[in-house]
């Protein structure tokens, strides 16, 4: 265990030793404006708190004779778990929460972290997530897109009932706002009546449960928008809108990256995209005998890499958190004003209601499973 924790930590360090320029540009951070000349150390304190998740070597072989280490093959997945990861963190901790090392943490944060240890029975490992992207026509040591890396942890989500987050991602380049609040609204309603009432209920007591333990009126919302903007380069019109995106206080950043090299964009400073980089490889970490999580591993304490964006890949994902239908409604405001009404070519699109060509929307539900011993 001191082995490994050694190990961890010179691998970091000699990885992120890259340190932010003297400059009076503001730098955006997951929907937060940091000034360098002012407040770096703010800065820094808000990157390190983000999940950090990289490479890991020495875990349980993945489906039992698989892998043992995600080196050179699991980069996009462990982006998508910084991005759920976040989501999760603004969902019980707040978008302002900081980490600091050696400080006692509220309990929430050691069941985040333990949903994305490398062991096959949390719910977001990497076993679970190269087993799910095989119904993804990858298999188990392929390498996922942004898109593929969506669909799975959409499916994953269902059978999350902790975190009870409903997952949309976004299909032809279009969100449905029809759509989403069909799906999050919990339990399902459709009369106008009882959705007046239980919106109601929800803005009187904050947070209405029901006896099954569920928040009943809006399941918080993990929105993920796959795009490509460009063909073979991204074309300069998205960069200004894609930059906006990061300014929401809804941002959950973007997954991309260069090809077969993905990267957990977190914002920006000028022209120039921040990421944290799951290219490290570090020793498995499990659970404590107490059921905590010897974390340090799993923050990047150094400044973290940036990139021009114009050498981004034109394949991304944008992801977003809606802990209410409030924070839903503002995001669809933000779209309208700071991306749509601004752009001749146009990132996305947001629409009202169900395109009529498309098939009907059944909001995603729990399979039934039936084990055979596998």
């Amino acid at each position: 265990s001191v082995l490994s924790r050694y190990e961890n930590q010179i691998t970091i360090l000699s990885d992120y030793l890259e340190e932010f320029p003297e400059t009076d540009e503001p730098v955006w951070i997951l929907g937060r404006q940091h000034h360098l000349n002012t407040d770096k150390s703010k800065l820094l304190l808000d990157i390190s708190a983000r999940l950090w998740f990289t490479y890991r070597r020495k875990f349980s072989p993945i489906g039992g004779t698989g892998p043992s280490c995600d080196a050179g093959w699991g980069c996009m997945l462990r982006c998508g778990q910084m991005m759920l990861a976040q989501a999760l963190i603004c969902r019980h901790l707040g978008r302002d929460w900081q980490w600091e090392k050696h400080k006692k943490q509220p309990e929430e944060y050691h069941r985040i972290l333990r949903c994305f240890l490398d062991r096959k029975d949390c719910c977001y490992s990497i076993h679970q997530m190269a087993q799910m992207g095989v119904g993804e026509g990858k298999s188990i040591g392929e390498w996922f897109g942004p898109n593929t890396v969506a669909q799975v942890l959409k499916k994953l989500a269902l059978f999350d009932e902790w975190n009870s987050l409903a997952v949309y991602v976004s299909m032809d380049n279009t969100v449905v706002i029809e759509d989403i609040k069909k799906m999050c609204w919990f339990p399902p309603q459709s009369s106008a009546v009882a959705h007046s009432s239980a919106h109601l209920h929800r803005s009187a007591l904050g947070r209405n449960k029901n006896t099954a333990g569920f928040c009943s009126g809006w399941k918080p919302l993990l929105l993920i928008i796959p795009l490509r903007l460009g063909i073979n380069h991204i074309n300069p019109v998205y960069i200004e809108a894609f930059k906006e995106c990061f300014k929401m206080p809804q941002s959950l950043g973007a997954l991309g990256g260069k090809p077969n090299n993905a990267y957990y964009f977190i914002g920006f400073l000028g022209n120039e995209l921040i990421y944290l980089d799951p290219h490290t490889t570090q020793s498995f970490v499990d659970l404590e005998e107490n059921g905590t999580v010897d974390d340090e591993s799993f923050h990047c304490q150094q400044a973290p890499h940036r990139m021009k964006i114009m050498n981004l890949d034109p394949s991304v994902a944008l992801g977003f958190f809606c802990k209410e239908e409030c924070d839903f409604d503002n995001w669809c405001s933000l779209v309208q004003k700071e991306i749509l009404k601004q752009q001749s070519l146009r990132m996305f699109e947001l629409v009202q209601k169900h395109p009529p060509h498309w098939p009907p929307f059944i909001p995603p539900a729990k399979p039934e499973v039936t084990t055979t011993g596998a």
